[in-house]
């Protein structure tokens, strides 16, 4: 069987952003893996406008051509990470308006989270779990959180991730229930 493809997306595009050192994290520990291929996708890459299509591209074709180029780049994918910070207790609104841009692409494929905040992203992880869900994307159990004092101490005073050593072991049970639910997943799809 072909490798897996995994996406990891930056699901913020500010200027003072920490999500890109979270998922280039995530993303360094995932192509140490046999059987996967990870690729790194930022949002800055696909500027797209707020959501104004006149229906979900599972009705209606995308009239925008970065949203077709979106969703396009999204379907080469099997599974996903999905790399958040919180914003006022939820997820950046050009990670939602990412999400909202596809349907079809992400069907049936599994998802994983790694967030990063006050506390850990996880208010912002839960509610993307509910948008995945309503996507038919099916969220793993286990995701990465980092958050306070050890958010600060890499966000403020330069830390590298990879010295908060128990992300680590969360980062693999993540990693190990992706792969279990990508795999079955894509079994499962080339069989409908």
């Amino acid at each position: 069987m072909s490798k897996l493809k995994i996406a990891v997306i930056i699901g913020t595009t500010r200027a003072a952003r920490f999500g890109h050192n979270a998922a280039q994290w995530i993303f360094d520990i995932a192509a140490k893996r046999d059987g996967i291929d990870v690729e790194l996708i930022d949002l800055r890459d696909f500027p797209m406008p707020f959501f104004d299509e006149v229906a979900s591209n599972a009705w209606a074709p995308t009239q925008n051509e970065i949203g077709v180029r979106w969703q396009k780049k999204i379907a080469e994918f099997d599974g996903y990470i999905f790399v958040t910070g919180e914003y006022n207790h939820g997820i950046p609104a050009v990670l939602k308006n990412a999400l909202d841009y596809a349907y079809p692409e992400w069907n049936r494929k599994a998802a994983a989270f790694v967030g990063y905040g006050a506390v850990g992203g996880s208010r912002a992880v839960e509610q993307l779990r509910s948008v995945c869900v309503e996507l038919q994307l099916a969220p793993t159990r286990t995701g990465v959180y980092i958050q306070g004092g050890d958010f600060m101490a890499v966000w403020r005073q330069g830390k590298p991730i990879s010295e908060l050593e128990y992300l680590k072991a969360n980062a693999d049970s993540m990693l190990d229930d992706l792969v279990w639910w990508t795999d079955a997943l894509k079994v499962a799809r080339s069989k409908s």
